[in-house]
């Protein structure tokens, strides 16, 4: 490896730290986190999911595809940001595993370090999967691997809260109409809206549906767009409608308050559905409307399988065969299920759909989804995310103004 790969590898190992506080569902260590085995007739996966163990569904669905094509596999699972760094450090030694499946943000930070192969190199088929949530993957041009599912965020709201309010869902369409519904909730003796405003990558995840509902582009943080969306969220903390908890709020503490039933909406994700079937009340869920109507772009979550380089070009025609397999339409209906994922391609959509109704208004969410270093951002997603993140602790809390606030963000940003 040359001198300037090995410092853009350096540089991405800082980087990746903060892109990597994700807004899913966090997983806890895995036990087995030892390199790649040798012999040709191994290859490596490493995956986020240590929370699926050895004879799990997800363990026999990478040993059948290592099976199909003529190989053993070897799976290390890792934490979500421990298995980034875990990449990077590899990718510095030439020791990459075969196969690597990363939370779809890191994916341009490993791009750009040279640490991925692209699907034009190894001929991967990404035709099907939706451009919304490939994009995701994408980087000057080029696409490094293929999503293997989508989470995103939409709002769930509380029927019973909402009859008593006199509130007809259908009537929600846009911001006012949303307003609207949480004055009536809160003349009627409950509470509007709970969220996750933290100052964290969490924060920013959840503002973003309101920021691209409103018109914004992430390399304008202060334009007038921007302003109006960030003002939404501080109105509904002067009004009353949403706690000044949310400054502080992760996605799960703010979900502890929408089950408390006292809410007539929450913004959450699809890793709550089996939570929101214990709640002990009836809900729904609706995507998040933009300003003027429509669904607003919620940020998309989830992992992208991706072939790492290899010294040994020789390994790249049987990962490949292990991609495909794990993301062939049949395993994807069945891997997407069990993440509680909804399938990148509009083919396993509809067979999710047709299976469980109630993931509608998911697919809808994610097909207005969008990545959140898409627009070729890339590595600079991170820094921009920071001073978003900043701006909205600091309009909520009062210390600034949203338009001040956001002006402070974008000029930290340039």
């Amino acid at each position: 490896m040359n001198r300037s790969a090995r410092r853009r590898l350096t540089a991405a190992v800082l980087t990746v730290v903060a892109v990597t506080a994700s807004a899913t569902a966090c997983s806890s260590d895995a036990d087995d986190t030892s390199t790649k085995a040798e012999g040709g007739g191994t290859y490596t996966i490493w995956d986020p999911y240590p929370q699926f163990e050895k004879g799990s569904a997800w363990a026999k669905l990478l040993d059948g595809c290592g099976t199909e094509a003529g190989v053993k596999i070897k799976r290390t699972a890792f934490d979500t940001s421990d298995l980034a760094n875990k990449a990077l450090l590899a990718a510095q030694q030439d020791n990459s595993a075969d196969v690597l499946i990363v939370d779809n943000p890191v994916v341009s930070t490993l791009a750009e370090a040279g640490v991925l192969t692209t699907t034009e190199d190894n001929k991967l088929d990404t035709s099907k999967v939706s451009p919304n949530l490939l994009a995701a993957g994408q980087s000057g041009g080029k696409t490094y691997g293929t999503p293997i599912g989508a989470n995103t965020l939409a709002l769930y709201y509380n029927k019973a809260v909402l009859k008593k309010a006199g509130v007809d869902i259908s009537s929600v369409t846009d911001w006012k109409s949303l307003t609207a519904a949480m004055a009536k909730v809160k003349k009627a003796g409950k509470k509007g809206i709970t969220f996750s405003a933290i100052g964290t990558e969490e924060g920013s995840f959840q503002f973003l549906p309101w920021f691209w509902g409103s018109g914004a582009k992430l390399t304008e943080l202060d334009s007038s767009q921007a302003v109006s969306a960030l003002s939404l969220w501080k109105k509904w903390l002067d009004k009353g409608y949403a706690p000044n908890s949310v400054i502080n709020n992760t996605q799960t503490t703010s979900w502890q308050e929408f089950a408390s039933g006292d809410y007539a909406f929450a913004e959450n994700g699809t890793w709550q559905l089996a939570n929101a079937e214990k709640a002990g009340f009836e809900y729904g869920v609706i995507p998040v409307p933009g300003a003027s109507g429509g669904d607003a772009a919620a940020p998309t979550g989830g992992e992208f399988v991706t072939i790492p380089v290899q010294g040994d070009t020789g390994r790249y025609a049987t990962s490949q065969k292990l991609v495909s397999c794990l993301t062939n339409s049949e395993n994807l209906l069945e891997t997407d299920t069990t993440l509680s994922y909804v399938a990148p391609t509009t083919e396993v959509q509809d067979k999710q759909v047709a299976a469980d109704a109630k993931l509608k208004p998911w697919v809808d969410a994610v097909k207005a989804a969008k990545g959140r270093t898409s627009d070729d951002l890339g590595t600079k997603y991170p820094k921009i995310s920071e001073q978003m993140w900043k701006a909205v602790q600091s309009a909520l809390s009062g210390s600034a103004s949203p338009k001040d606030a956001l002006g402070s963000a974008q000029s930290a940003v340039k």
